[in-house]
């Protein structure tokens, strides 16, 4: 019978193994069950890893018309820029989620007064993302 000290997810577990074919020559030591207290995760590095700042939320001015994320993603494509005039239903960008490509469109038709994401970020849902001025 063998001891090892495994760990696994930072967390440390005593295990006994014993080797398949091996003969013993001594009487087998009467197994003892203790139960396994995890000990805490040990991290590499000394101090905790910093958050990223929040973004600071986007006003959107009373008659203007904000284009929020419908769900957590990242865009892959921003088709309008700022200052284009759109039509409602016109598609504005394309947002990855659950590996499928969905199509963000304008609710509404004027002109875009701002994109507030590029290629390649990530969005949260509700997240304003464009905004549409009337």
């Amino acid at each position: 019978m063998r001891r090892f000290k495994v760990t696994v997810n930072g967390i440390a577990y005593n295990v006994e193994v014993e080797e398949e074919g091996a003969t013993a020559s001594v009487a087998p030591a009467p197994i003892v069950r203790v139960p396994v207290t995890p000990q805490q995760p040990v991290f590499s590095a000394s101090a905790p890893p910093a958050s990223a700042p929040a973004a600071p939320p986007i006003a959107v001015a009373e008659g203007d018309t904000p284009v929020a994320s419908p769900m957590p993603g990242k865009v892959i494509k921003v088709i309008a820029k700022a200052g284009d005039k759109v039509n409602k239903g016109d598609v504005l960008m394309i947002l990855e989620a659950m590996k499928m490509q969905n199509e963000i469109s304008a609710p509404v038709g004027g002109t875009l007064k701002s994109v507030n994401v590029d290629a390649g970020q990530s969005v949260k849902p509700g997240e304003v993302m464009a905004v549409i001025t009337a």
